[in-house]
């Protein structure tokens, strides 16, 4: 689980494989239609390859945004699953 912080999306819970590659990708919170498109259009993927598309991405003047935030998520799963 990890807590965004800067967007309206309140948590992201995501889950991946043994090599990394995404299973299921859920948020509470934000944008519900586009967050939904989101978790379909990653699933499937690896890690690596999201963050590389998604990094960066800001919703209007914020210095982030949903999946900006989704890449710190994966980003922190990634780090999880390598310290086990």
């Amino acid at each position: 689980m990890y807590e965004p912080k800067g967007v309206c999306s309140r948590l992201i819970d995501v889950t991946a494989d043994e090599n990394n590659v995404i299973q299921q990708v859920f948020f509470l919170g934000g944008c519900n239609g586009n967050l939904q498109g989101i978790s379909l259009l990653v699933r499937g993927q690896k890690i690596d390859d999201v963050i590389k598309r998604l990094n960066g991405v800001r919703c209007g003047t914020k210095g982030t945004s949903c999946p900006d935030q989704l890449c710190r998520a994966l980003e922190q799963l990634r780090e999880t699953k390598a310290e086990s």
